[in-house]
């Protein structure tokens, strides 16, 4: 992918997630931690009933991480099977006879293309991990 479209697809990404991750994941690691540590002032537990009660309080963060990776791994996916979509049809084009500045204003054509589309999905697959992420009991 052209230098230029990885940087404003990256960009975007991470603006996403920074937001997430302020808005949302912040707030389950400091419940995750407050929970952690009141599991630890249980004297009267044994330390196996300390540490499941530890691990019920990863769960909620756990899962959104667990979320939010599986949305982006599905986004880059969809950007990748895009992409080689426009190499298959430089390669196409180069195949029938067209010069490298045609077959090289395709690709960079293309590229844009999957890159825009892609971008446009992004306030959607926002929406969708927010309301994913409220979801999740705590």
């Amino acid at each position: 992918m052209a230098e230029a479209q990885q940087a404003r697809v990256q960009k975007a990404v991470e603006d996403m997630v920074q937001s997430l991750e302020k808005d949302h994941i912040r707030k389950m690691q400091g419940r995750m931690f407050r929970c952690s540590a009141e599991c630890c002032e249980r004297p009267g537990e044994s330390m196996n009933q300390v540490h499941q009660c530890i691990e019920r309080c990863h769960t909620p963060l756990a899962k959104a991480q667990g979320l939010v990776t599986s949305e982006l791994e599905q986004f880059q996916d969809r950007l990748t099977r895009c992409t080689m979509h426009c190499n298959d049809k430089a390669k196409d084009l180069f195949d029938s006879g067209a010069k490298e500045p045609a077959v090289r204003a395709l690709m960079d054509s293309c590229v844009s293309s999957c890159v825009d589309e892609h971008l446009n999905l992004l306030p959607s697959m926002m929406r969708r991990l927010k309301d994913s992420l409220n979801s999740i009991p705590q």
